[in-house]
C-alpha cells in the first residue's frame, strides 16, 4: 500500500468535511425548483468555479495526462487561439445569456417552447441515453484510479466476507455522490462543488511547485528530446506523426466549441442556476480565468511523468512504474494508469493523501453533478411531457430522486460490462456526439434563427445522432479503426448543420416570435432588457457589455481581453514566424520555461480573486434562500 497513517488521515478528514457541509445545506432545499437550480440564487463565482470542478472531474483528470503525455507542450500552443473563441462567446453572452432569458429549467424545455412537445420529448430522451453512455465508463475510471493510486489489494475483507475490490470501491463512491444529491439537490451541489474547486486548485498548485523543484528544466527537456523528430512534444510544427491528439483533433475541438454551447447537458443544473442572465453571462466570462490552476497541473504533471519514464536519471523509477502497470487488462487501461503511477513515486507523504484528497472530490463533484443531471432530464424531458397534469411537489421529487438512483445503478453496471478501446476523450467525443452532434444546430438555430423549423430540428438530430452511434458500434467491432471519436463528431456536426439549414429553407415558410419566447423585460430584476429596435453600440456596450454593468464589469472585461488577445498575438506571430524559418527547439524550450512561469504567478492570482468572490457568493445565495419564497408551479412544466 501506498498510503501512511498521515495520508489516510488528510483523505477521511476531507471525506467528513464534505458530507457534514451537505448536512447543513440541507434545510435551504424546500422546493423543486432549489432541487433542480438551486432556486436561481447563484452568483458568477459560485456558478464558473462549481461548473468548473463539476466538468473536469476524477475522469477527466485522468483523461487529460493521459493526452499531455503524448501531445506534450505542443498541444498548448495549438489551443491558444482557442482562448479567443472562447473569449467571444462569453462576452458577447453567446447562447448563454438568451437561454437565460428564457428561465427553462432544462434544455429539452426550450425545445417543447421552440418546435414542439413531441421533440422534447425525443431531445430529453436522447440527451438521457447519450448522457448516461456517456457517463458509464466514469465510475470504472475512478475506481481503477484510487485502486492502483493507493495500492489496495484486488480484494476487501468486510467481516467474514471478501468482497473484489473494484465494485466495492466504485460501489462506495457512487453511494457517496448519491448522499450529496439527495440531501440538498442542486443548492448542495453547487456549493459543495465550489468550495471542493478551491481545495483543488490550491492543491493543484502544490503539486506543481513541489514537481518543478524535483525535477530540473535539463532534465524535463532532455527526456522530451528524445520524442520522435515528427512527434515533437516541444515544437507544435513538428507533430505530423503524432497520432489522435493531433492538429486535426485540436481543429474539431475549437469548432465544438461554439457548437456546443450549453449543449451538452451534463451540468445543465447550472445553465439554470444564475440569480439573472447577466450573472450568467459574467460567470461565463471569469471561466476565461478559473480553468488556469487546472490548466497548469495538467500539462507539467504528465510532463514530469514522460521526464521520469524516459530520462536515465529515474531509470528506477521508470522500472517500477513499468512493474506496476504490466498487470493492467489492456494498453487502454495502462494509458490510464501510467501517470498516476509516477505520482505514486514523487510527491511525499501527506501531498500524496491531498492528491488522492482532490480526486475524491473531483469524482464526487462530477458524479453528484451528473447524477443530478441526467435524472432530471429523464422526468422533466420524457417523464413529464407524457403527463397529462404536472406533479406534485412531493411525487415529483420522488420521481426525481427514484431517476437518479436508476442512472447510478446503470452507470455501475456499464462500469463491470463495458471494453474501453479508445483513449477517454476520443471516448466522450463518440458517445457525446450521440447528442451534441446535432443539438448544437437545432438549439444556436432555434435562438437565433426565425426561421429554423421543426421538421429542420428532427431532421438535424437523426442525422447527427445516426452518424455517432454508428461510429460507436465500429469501434467495438473493429480494433484500430482509422477515423476516432473525435474526427466522427466533427462529421456529425457539419452533417447535421447542414440538414437542419437545408430542411429550414426547402420546408414551409414560417417564422417564429423570438422575442416572445425570451421573455425580454418580463423577469423581475433582469439587469438586461429588450434590445429591440436599440441604437449601434458604442464604448463599453461594444466590448459585450450590459447597460447597466458596474465598475467592477467593466474591469473584468477589460482585463479578460487584455490576456486573451495577448495570447492570441503571441500565437499569430509564432506561427507565422515558424512557418517561414527554422525555429530551433532551444528556442521553443525557453518559450515555454516563461509561459509556465507566468501561469504560476497568474495561478496564485487567480485563487485568491476566485475564493474571495465566491465566498461572496454564498453568502448571498444562502440568505435569499433563506427567506425566498417558493413557487410550487415553478417545476419546468409547459401548458398546453
Amino acid at each position: 500500500m501506498n498510503f501512511t497513517a498521515l495520508d489516510w488521515v488528510i483523505l477521511l478528514a476531507v471525506y467528513l468535511a464534505m458530507a457534514c457541509g451537505v448536512l447543513f445545506l440541507r434545510p435551504y432545499m424546500r422546493g423543486v425548483a432549489d432541487f433542480l437550480a438551486a432556486g436561481r440564487t447563484a452568483g458568477r463565482y459560485m456558478i464558473s468555479v462549481s461548473q468548473g470542478v463539476a466538468a473536469l472531474g476524477a475522469i477527466s483528470v485522468v483523461g487529460f495526462l493521459e493526452q499531455n503525455y503524448v501531445a506534450g507542450f505542443a498541444f498548448t500552443w495549438w489551443g491558444m487561439s482557442t482562448a479567443i473563441v472562447v473569449l467571444l462567446i462569453t462576452v458577447t453572452g453567446f447562447v448563454i445569456y438568451r437561454f437565460r432569458e428564457t428561465r427553462c429549467l432544462t434544455l429539452a424545455e426550450f425545445f417543447e417552447r421552440r418546435y414542439s412537445r413531441r421533440f422534447r420529448i425525443f431531445m430529453g430522451l436522447l440527451a438521457f441515453l447519450s448522457g448516461i453512455v456517456n457517463f458509464g465508463i466514469f465510475p470504472a475510471v475512478g475506481a481503477r484510479f484510487f485502486i492502483h493510486y493507493i495500492g489496495l489489494p484486488e480484494s476487501l475483507q468486510l467481516g467474514p466476507v471478501a468482497a473484489s475490490t473494484y465494485p466495492t470501491v466504485m460501489a462506495l463512491l457512487l453511494l457517496t455522490s448519491l448522499f450529496f444529491v439527495f440531501s440538498g439537490g442542486q443548492v448542495a451541489v453547487i456549493i459543495t462543488d465550489f468550495v471542493q474547486g478551491i481545495f483543488v486548485n490550491l492543491v493543484f498548485l502544490a503539486i506543481v511547485l513541489f514537481l518543478l523543484s524535483t525535477v530540473s528544466w535539463d532534465q524535463i527537456f532532455t527526456a522530451l528530446g528524445t520524442a520522435p523528430a515528427d512527434a515533437s512534444l516541444v515544437n507544435p510544427f513538428r507533430t505530423s506523426q503524432v497520432r489522435d491528439f493531433n492538429f486535426w483533433y485540436f481543429l474539431i475541438g475549437t469548432i465544438g466549441v461554439v457548437y456546443v454551447v450549453m449543449s451538452w447537458q451534463g451540468t445543465q443544473g447550472y445553465n439554470a442556476s444564475a440569480e439573472s442572465a447577466h450573472e450568467a453571462k459574467m460567470g461565463a466570462v471569469l471561466s476565461n480565468w478559473r480553468g488556469m490552476p487546472q490548466t497548469l497541473f495538467l500539462l507539467i504533471v504528465p510532463i514530469v511523468a514522460y521526464t521520469v519514464l524516459h530520462h536515465a536519471d529515474f531509470s528506477a523509477e521508470s522500472a517500477a512504474v513499468s512493474a506496476r502497470i504490466a498487470a493492467a487488462e489492456s494498453e487502454t487501461i495502462a494509458n490510464q494508469l501510467r501517470v498516476p503511477a509516477v505520482l505514486t513515486l514523487l510527491l511525499p507523504t501527506g501531498l500524496l493523501g491531498a492528491f488522492a484528497a482532490v480526486m475524491l472530490t473531483a469524482f464526487i463533484s462530477t458524479h453528484d453533478t451528473y447524477l443530478h443531471s441526467w435524472g432530471s432530464i429523464f422526468v422533466q424531458d420524457v417523464v413529464m411531457p407524457l403527463r397529462k397534469e404536472p406533479f406534485s411537489p412531493e411525487a415529483h421529487m420522488r420521481a426525481l430522486r427514484i431517476s437518479i438512483v436508476g442512472v447510478a445503478v446503470f452507470i455501475f453496471l456499464f462500469s463491470l460490462l463495458f471494453r474501453q478501446s479508445q483513449y477517454i476523450f476520443l471516448f466522450f467525443a463518440i458517445t457525446g456526439a450521440i447528442f451534441a452532434g446535432g443539438s448544437g444546430a437545432v438549439l444556436i438555430g432555434g435562438l437565433y434563427w426565425k426561421r429554423g423549423t421543426t421538421a429542420a430540428a428532427w431532421s438535424a438530430m437523426i442525422t447527427g445522432s445516426t452518424i455517432a452511434v454508428g461510429g460507436i458500434v465500429v469501434h467495438q467491432l473493429i480494433d484500430d479503426f482509422p477515423i476516432n471519436g473525435q474526427v466522427f463528431w466533427g462529421i456529425a456536426m457539419a452533417a447535421s448543420t447542414l440538414v437542419y439549414v437545408g430542411v429550414s429553407l426547402i420546408g414551409r415558410r414560417a417564422t417564429f416570435d423570438l422575442e416572445d419566447l425570451l421573455a425580454r423585460g418580463a423577469e423581475a430584476g433582469d439587469p438586461e432588457p429588450s434590445r429591440t429596435g436599440q441604437p449601434p453600440t458604442r464604448g463599453w456596450r461594444a466590448l459585450g457589455l450590459g447597460p447597466n454593468a458596474s465598475r467592477a464589469d467593466r474591469t473584468i472585461y477589460l482585463v479578460t481581453y487584455v490576456w486573451i488577445v495577448g495570447w492570441t498575438l503571441v500565437f499569430a506571430i509564432g506561427t507565422a514566424w515558424n512557418l517561414t524559418h527554422d525555429v530551433p527547439d532551444a528556442d521553443w524550450e525557453r518559450f515555454w520555461k516563461f509561459y509556465v512561469a507566468l501561469q504560476v504567478f497568474v495561478t496564485v492570482v487567480v485563487i485568491i480573486w476566485f475564493t474571495a468572490g465566491g465566498l461572496r457568493d454564498v453568502k448571498r445565495m444562502l440568505a435569499r434562500l433563506a427567506v425566498a419564497r417558493r413557487d410550487s408551479s415553478d417545476d419546468g412544466w409547459v401548458e398546453r
